[in-house]
């Protein structure tokens, strides 16, 4: 459940990366909101209150 989290989050970052014309003004807020995301997943994964099997 938690490595499948984690893909799915990282492939939500890699999305909201400002790197099209559109998404330029955004600016790096929402790759940035999506980072601490998993930064925090990864955490509680490595303390063992999420499952992960990896």
């Amino acid at each position: 459940m938690g490595l499948i989290l984690i893909i799915i989050l990282v492939l939500l970052l890699l999305g909201a990366l400002p790197t099209w014309q559109y998404s330029s003004k955004w600016g790096y807020g929402p790759s940035g909101g999506l980072a601490l995301i998993l930064v925090v997943l990864i955490v509680l994964i490595l303390m063992g209150v999420l499952p992960g099997r990896f």
